[in-house]
């Protein structure tokens, strides 16, 4: 990215940033993936128990790997090997964690954060339960407004993620959404924080590079 293009990256992620601060949400912006990772591995220090909702953003920041050779109880429900059963129960334990971690599939200019989940677990962790909630997302997910962070999620974030998770729907492969009837349908829940839930400390991380779908 030149210099032009991340001033004006920079620009859009402070104009969102106001905005969700007026929806009651904190944020921090980051020039860098490495100012962002400091600043997480600092706000973790207190926390036992992690949880993370599915996030190729978190995974490229290394954050898992990175928590857990600090001796966190680190909550991933994605990893290699694991049996359904095995899934659910640290799918439930994230809802109840110190600290759950946690990207989004966009969020607006107006401040608004928009998810469309499969099974619900990462964004019902983001709404209640765990005492803290910090989502970490890439100046690429700044959409000017509501219909069009539904118009990325289909058709930017859904295809590859279908494809990455093994899922047999059209997306995964023609990298188009069609509003499918398939069985294995990743958008069935769609959510969207116009503010912050009351009960919830949530912070928004906004880093100037393109993380994650």
């Amino acid at each position: 990215m030149d210099d032009n293009l991340r001033w004006q990256s920079r620009q859009r992620m402070e104009k969102s940033a106001s905005a969700l601060e007026k929806n009651g949400f904190s944020t921090a912006l980051f020039d860098s993936c490495d100012e962002a990772v400091k600043f997480l591995i600092e706000s973790a220090d207190g926390a036992e128990s992690i949880g993370f909702g599915g996030s190729m953003t978190l995974a490229q920041l290394d954050l898992p790997g990175r928590l857990a050779a600090m001796g966190k109880n680190t909550l991933v429900h994605g990893r290699p090997g694991l049996a359904a059963e095995q899934r659910r129960g640290i799918m439930q334990q994230q809802l109840n964690c110190d600290l759950f971690l946690t990207s989004t599939n966009a969020l607006t200019l107006k401040g608004q954060l928009v998810n469309i989940d499969a099974t619900g677990n990462r964004v019902g962790a983001m709404f209640f339960g765990p005492k803290r909630v910090i989502v970490v997302a890439g100046a690429n997910k700044i959409t000017e407004d509501l219909d069009d962070a539904l118009a990325r999620i289909k058709n930017v974030a859904a295809p590859p993620n279908a494809r990455r998770l093994g899922f047999a729907t059209p997306c995964a492969r023609t990298g188009f959404c069609s509003d499918c009837d398939s069985p294995q349908r990743i958008c069935r829940i769609t959510t969207i924080l116009d503010r912050r839930p009351r009960a919830t400390e949530m912070l928004v991380c906004l880093i100037n590079e393109s993380l994650g779908y």
